[in-house]
Parts: structure tokens; sequence; C-alpha cells
């Protein structure tokens, strides 16, 4: 004990910290008021007035125009004009090289800034966002995108144009610079993306033009490829809804290298973008970033030779083409039904943003309060007309589809509104969630990040369903690497609970619990997990970032893992809910330290223990055994590595309240780590409630290195 002591107080200072994350979307002490709210819908319409000779039509008040929405008359709120013709002057070309630019090492991920009432930043502003869809393009196509969007932005910009940079990759759409007048600002970050980068998600027909690969019996492509459309329709329906907080006009021009939709499957999905930007008020200018084709019959040198009897019948070289005109009708109908246009087999591609610039003149934004309050999702015609006599031409949007509650989603609805809660910046808290991420070190490169989500019972609904309480719980969330902004793990699944009326009852009293896995790499990471109510649509986000450190550098402390406290120790087979995926939660348990002969340490999330219950410290140290003599095979069982000392402490207003008898424990010789798992029961029923820190203390007597870990913790009666 005097060796141990001596060795506590040469090391007190070496605090060791650890990437563990603990902390909920709402506070502790918020409590549930009453809250009464109004609900209105705004519905801002874009309507250029031009007279017979094609001239605009200046002058116009809100008195001036009538509008009917399904033939009832609507009172408009606000009537203003944006002149962009008389004010747009041509912006000198910029002379900056490309080595004057400053090149960012990581792109920012910004959002759309909304407007507001003291600061009208949009005003008599032309809106362009380039929408650079990398998994549409192959590295040649993504390369003259880039440089057509470089070409305009360095020599066909004016002084009311405002551009924002927008890029499909990886699953998840970036706004990788806010609307700006900045040309250098654009242009670096031009100069950042990496051309190459997406082609993971490169879609391949399976039909008669097909290359022939040798594998006879492989699977058939078109599952894929209708899943990849769907999310990159998706994609652009996120990034219209993002640009649909803006009054203004928007026009966004989509880099694309075609983009073909499989049958009838990617209707649905079309429909919803198609929507989407209606809504948002959002024009679709599609350019295909090929350019100007001259197609060989039956395929150029990147692909293999078909191989079938199509290569002689003229079916391979008819697929060639038809495959080709297919994606190609794509962009067309993403353009048109949105009122912009598609720019297809030319190499001039800022042609098209210019297209998309000159577009954007002259026009009033005319809003209205609609007095039909039903949101029911169906169809609602507009009309516009001038009150005067006036002989003029209208253009404006006929109609939008009005917005739909929670009992009336499809499925599709409900996983969209999943999709849209993950893009938003902001948290939803409807739902309160409670997280803790720990993590483990399973191997020299890999680490195991253990997540446990909390959601109080009395937040959920529950239902009667076939004379049992039955309530579904929707989950969703993915992890993404802070350096390289691409997400590197995901996670959707849900929680079916059904519950007698005991358990029901008690349900009440204590939270829901859900806990999942990742196998991650050392680095800093960000995490957003979404969890909804099946029964009400109300959802809750939890966002926080995360570290995971590199034990293998280690070398002035002793290398610990997650301290996790609980005060639950549960069987495997006695859940509380049904997962979804049973196969992947059984492959976490295999790894998960946290499972330990059939019974699962359950983390407590919020820290707040009872005097009637123990508990349960758990943590793993880490202690290699030395490497072997270079050249040399060991012959003879290597000596015992010495074990490692650990106690635990409570301290009370900087008192001691509660020590732990030192344990001794011999790390495991037959893994490379040395992991020595560090078990503490403690018991609180001698403890006064109130609020304490609780100290945990690694002593290593070989080497004189210590680690020590705290954190509070509240005792409840």
């Amino acid at each position: 004990m005097r060796r141990l002591a001596a060795l506590l107080l040469a090391s007190i200072f070496a605090i060791s910290s650890t990437a563990q994350q603990i902390g909920q979307n709402r506070s502790g002490d918020a409590q549930d008021n009453y809250t009464m709210s109004v609900k209105v819908q705004l519905v801002v319409e874009a309507v250029v007035v031009k007279d017979k000779q094609g001239n605009p039509v200046h002058g116009l008040t809100a008195k001036d125009f009538t509008l009917t929405e399904d033939n009832v008359p609507q009172t408009i709120k606000f009537c203003e004009h944006q002149d962009l013709a008389e004010i747009a002057k041509p912006l000198p070309p910029s002379k900056r090289s490309d080595e004057d630019l400053k090149i960012y090492k990581r792109l920012a991920r910004e959002k759309i800034a909304p407007e507001t009432t003291d600061n009208e930043r949009y005003k008599n502003r032309r809106l362009l966002a380039l929408y650079f869809d990398m998994s549409a393009m192959r590295p040649a196509d993504q390369l003259r995108a880039l440089q057509a969007a470089e070409q305009f932005i360095r020599t066909q910009m004016t002084s009311v144009d405002l551009v924002s940079l927008m890029r499909y990759n990886a699953g998840s759409v970036d706004i990788l610079q806010d609307f700006t007048q900045d040309r250098d600002r654009l242009l670096s970050i031009l100069e950042t993306l990496i051309v190459g980068e997406g082609q993971e998600s490169a879609e391949e027909v399976d039909d008669a033009s097909s290359a022939d690969t040798g594998a006879a019996f492989g699977q058939d492509d078109s599952e894929f490829n209708i899943f990849n459309t769907d999310r990159q329709l998706s994609a652009l329906q996120t990034a219209s809804r993002m640009l649909g907080q803006l009054n203004e006009k928007k026009s966004l021009i989509y880099f694309a290298g075609g983009m073909r939709l499989n049958g009838v499957d990617n209707q649905a999905q079309m429909h919803a973008t198609v929507d989407a930007a209606i809504k948002a008020g959002v024009t679709i200018w599609a350019i295909d970033a090929r350019g100007l084709v001259a197609q060989a019959p039956l395929g150029d040198a990147t692909q293999g030779s078909q191989g079938n009897s199509g290569v002689y019948t003229g079916a391979a070289a008819n697929a060639v083409t038809a495959n080709f005109q297919y994606s190609q009708d794509t962009l067309y109908s993403l353009a048109a039904d949105t009122g912009g246009k598609a720019l297809l087999d030319t190499n001039d591609l800022d042609h098209g943003i210019v297209q998309a610039q000159d577009s954007i003149g002259d026009y009033y934004i005319i809003g209205y309060y609609t007095t039909n309050p039903a949101r029911n999702g169906r169809f609602r015609r507009v009309k516009i007309a001038l009150s005067q006599n006036l002989e003029a031409k209208l253009d404006y949007r006929q109609g939008y589809y009005a917005d739909k509650e929670f009992t009336k989603f499809t499925a599709v609805d409900k996983e969209r509104q999943l999709e849209d809660a993950l893009m938003l910046e902001d948290p939803v808290t409807e739902l309160s969630i409670a997280m803790e991420v720990d993590h483990f070190q399973i191997n020299r490169a890999e680490y195991f990040v253990p997540i446990v989500v909390k959601i109080p019972g009395r937040e959920l609904a529950l239902a009667k369903r076939g004379g049992a309480e039955h309530t579904l719980i929707d989950f969703v969330g993915e992890i993404k690497d802070m350096v390289g902004g691409t997400t590197v793990s995901n996670v959707r699944d849900f929680v079916n609970i059904k519950l007698s009326d005991a358990t029901a009852a008690e349900l009440a009293h204590r939270p829901i619990e859900y806990d999942t896995g990742f196998t991650l790499l050392p680095g800093k990471y960000m995490i957003k997990f979404l969890a909804r109510d099946d029964e009400t649509g109300r959802i809750g986000t939890y966002q926080t970032t995360f570290v995971i450190p590199n034990l293998n550098k280690e070398d002035k402390r002793v290398p610990i893992s997650s301290v996790v406290l609980s005060s639950q120790r549960v069987e495997l087979k006695n859940a509380l809910y049904d997962a979804a995926k049973a196969k992947d939660r059984a492959k976490d348990d295999a790894v998960n330290p946290l499972v330990q002969d059939g019974k699962k340490l359950v983390p407590s999330v919020t820290r707040v223990f009872n005097q009637n219950r123990d508990i349960y410290v758990y943590l793993q140290a880490y202690k290699p055994p030395p490497p072997a003599a270079s050249g040399t095979m060991p012959t003879t069982p290597q000596p015992a590595t010495q074990p490692l000392m650990a106690f635990v402490t409570l301290y009370s207003n900087g008192a001691e309240a509660l020590k732990t008898q030192p344990i001794a424990v011999a790390p495991n010789s037959a893994t490379r780590l040395g992991i020595t798992p560090l078990n503490f029961d403690l018991s609180a029923a001698s403890l006064k409630p109130g609020q304490y820190e609780c100290q945990v203390t690694v002593l290593d007597p070989a080497t004189s290195k210590a680690a020590f870990w705290r954190a509070p913790i509240v005792i409840a009666q």
C-alpha cells in the first residue's frame, strides 16, 4: 500500500481524457409547460408580367392583382417588385489565377441563411444555385462541369448575382457555400472539389448493351439502379426544400451525366421531387455534363464487348442509343416540369448557366395566407389576374400541393420525413432524447463504439392494437467524419414495443432504451440520431461531436477506454423490445465488451442512481506485452505481465465518501492489446442522497504510470 500511495501522489496530475460523450437534446430541468400554437400557411408566388411587346410592366401594387385558390378569393398580404434588369452590371473579369486562390483543405458545410426583417440580403438579387451530382457524373464529366462553373463565375457574373455551391456525394447534400458574390471564395471551393469522387454509385444497366464480365450468374443490377435513382431524386428534393425558405425566385443548375428512370419504379419519387421544387419556387435547369457525344454503336473502349446475340441482330446498338436517350429524357422532364430548360448535346456547358441567369429579370413577389386550413396533401390550383383592364401576359406557378398531417402519411412520406429531419441543421426536440457514446479498443486499428439512446416512457403515445398496448419507434442515424465530411456509418432501425397493462403503467416511470454499435477508426466524428413516435409523428434529434483517440500513441498514461456507469445488468433474452435487425444486433453483441456471460450492462446515461440499487463500474485498460526480439521466435512461455491496480472513489463536497478496495487484474496475454477488464460493484445504501464525484484510478506499478477519470453522479432516494 505504501508503494501504491507513492505512485498515486507522483501521478495525481495525469488526468486521462476519453471520447465519452453524454448529453440530451433537452435540459434536464425543462418543465412540460402547456403551449398554445396557431398555424397559418403562407403561400408565395413569383409573377412575371409583360405587355404585348414582351416588355416588363412596372409600377403594379397588391391592389392591381386578383388571386384565387380553388376558385376561392384570397387576400394578398404583400406585393414586392424585383427589378434586376435595370441594376444588373457585368463584373470585371477575375484576373486572379489559380495559384493566387486560397485553397481550403476542409470544405465548410454551411446552410442557406434565411432573410430577416432587418437584413433584406436577397432583395433585387438573382439567386443561382450550382448543384453538382457527383454520383451521376464520370470523372471527365465532373471536370467539364467544374470548368463550366468556373468560366461563368470568372467572366459572366453580374452585380446582382448571388451564387451558391451544392454537391450530392456519399448519400448526402452538402451546401459548400451559401449565396455569395465573393468570386474568389467560389473559385477556391471549385478548385478544392476532387474530380473522381462519388463513383461508387455509378449506374450500370443490365440489358443487351451490357458488357460481358464473365459472371454468368451475376445479380441483376435493376434493384440497385432503382435505389440509386431514387436517392438522386430525393437529394434534389432535399436541395429544393433547403432553397424553399427564400421567397425570391431560385434557379437550381443541375449538373449531371444523365439520369435514367427505371420504368414506373422511380415515378413516385420523380413526382415528389418535381412537386417539392414547384412548391419551393425552384426552377431546375438541367445540364448534361457529357456534352456532345459521338457514340460508337456498340460502346466505346471504356467497356467490354457485349458478348451476346444482340451484337449480330442490332439489339445491342439499339439498346446503347435508347439508354442514352432515356438518361436525357429524365433531365428534360425535370427541367420542363419545373419551368426551366435542359441543355443537351453541347460542349458549351456554361451557356446553360447563362440561360438560367437570363430567365430571372423582372418579376413581382406576391404573398397570401391561404384560407384553406386542411392539411390533406391535395393539389390546390392558383389563378392570378390583373384587376385593371390591362392586356398583359402573366407567368406564374399554377398551383401547389398542400402539406400533409402525419395521420395521412404513406410509408414513402414517413421515410421522407425522417430523411428531411436528418438533413436539417437545427435539431427537432419534440421528443426528449438522452444518449451516451463510448469507445473500446478491439485491435490495433479499430474501436467498437456502443451507442445507448434513452427516451422517457411518458413521451410516447401508446395505442391499443389487437388488445395489447403497442407503439412503434423509428430510429435513423448517421456518423460523419469531421475531416472529410463523408458519412462513414449509418443505422436505420425500429423498436416494436408490445406491453401488457401492468408494464404500460410502469412505462410512465421508466425510459425506453435502444442500443447499437459501430466500428470506427481513430478520428473526430459527428453523430446525428433521430427517434420518431410512429403514432403521433413527434421527432427528437440528438447531435454531438466526439473523438476516438489513438490509444496506441498514449505513452504518458495508462491507456483506458470509456468508463461506463450502470445500475442494470439484463439478460439478452429479456429485452423490452423486438429489434428489427436481430442478426446485426447479434453480431454487435459478439464484440460488445458490455455483454458478458449472456448479460448486457446498460449504461446509465443520466447518471442518476437509486440508493436501493448497486452501482456497476466497468472499463478496460490496455497493456500490450513487450515485443519479442527482432528475428526471433519465443520458444518458452513469456512471463506473466504484472497486474494493473485500480479502485473507485466517491467524493462529496471534496471529502471522501466511499472508496473501494484496490483490485489487481492481470492483462489478457492472449490479446495483442493486453486488454484488462476492470469491474466494480458499489453499494449506495450507505450514501446520503445528493451529488457526488465519481473517480476511477488505474495504476501500473511496473511503469509508474496512472490514469484518472472523474464525472459527477447523483444518488436519489
